[in-house]
């Protein structure tokens, strides 16, 4: 096993500006990183291009963490990587994984919040347990995480929260509209949380990318304007 990872036991489961004057750190490259979502292929291209600027360890949050931790090490070699089994859903876990990923990082730079599930074609044909499925993993379970990351950052004065909001949020379309109404609710919440935040030296980041071409797509029709998790990385850092 590569000795830069290591288990934290946690299972229940755009402007970009990174300082705040008067605040203890310069943020204009992030050292630390914790990722809600570790498998997400853009979050695994936003760490990489953070490591070209100086990232230098990252907390990985997911289901499988082992299989994500290898993925973002061999997109960042560089990275010192440690994870946590870890259910979004599951509320009754997120401040246990904020404090081990606070004990193995130190202060968290950045958090990346790039949980959720696949949504195209969630419309009439999903049924009562699908929709509470998707809007607990896409809005939910994403929000209340967030509610346990913010107050920590408050606490030293300042950080990043990115939030991998989507274009299908802004407007439900027929096809999609599950799926859209529940990044939309993620969308505002962290728009509020923004807010709320103002003047406490912590900022968020909503990007909300169309269609990405990745694993969770792959076989689908791709949309116009298509992209790909290294331009909406390029974006974010």
């Amino acid at each position: 096993m590569d000795l830069r990872l290591r288990m934290s036991k946690v299972w229940p489961c755009m402007r970009r500006i990174w300082w705040t004057p008067g605040k203890t750190r310069p943020m204009e490259h992030p050292r630390t990183a914790l990722v809600l979502g570790g498998n997400s292929e853009i979050a695994v291209a936003i760490l990489s291009e953070l490591a070209r600027r100086g990232l230098r360890a990252a907390h990985l949050a997911a289901r499988e963490p082992a299989a994500a931790a290898r993925r973002v090490l061999e997109a960042a070699p560089t990275l010192e990587v440690t994870w946590s089994r870890w259910e979004a859903t599951r509320p009754d876990g997120h401040d246990a994984l904020v404090e081990n990923a606070a004990e193995d990082l130190g202060p968290i730079d950045i958090v990346i919040c790039a949980v959720g599930m696949l949504g195209h074609h969630a419309g009439l044909s999903m049924g009562p347990a699908a929709v509470d499925e998707m809007v607990r993993s896409n809005f939910a379970g994403p929000a209340a995480a967030l509610a346990a990351v913010a107050p920590v950052l408050v606490e030293q004065g300042y950080g990043t929260i990115v939030v991998l909001s989507s274009v299908a949020g802004v407007r439900a379309r027929r096809a999609n509209y599950g799926y859209g109404s529940s990044k939309a609710g993620l969308d505002v919440f962290s728009q509020g949380l923004g807010d709320a935040l103002v003047g406490s030296g912590v900022r968020v980041l909503v990007v909300r990318p169309g269609f990405v071409r990745s694993r969770m797509t792959e076989g689908l029709e791709p949309a116009p304007f298509a992209t790909d998790p290294d331009v909406v990385a390029r974006a974010v850092a």
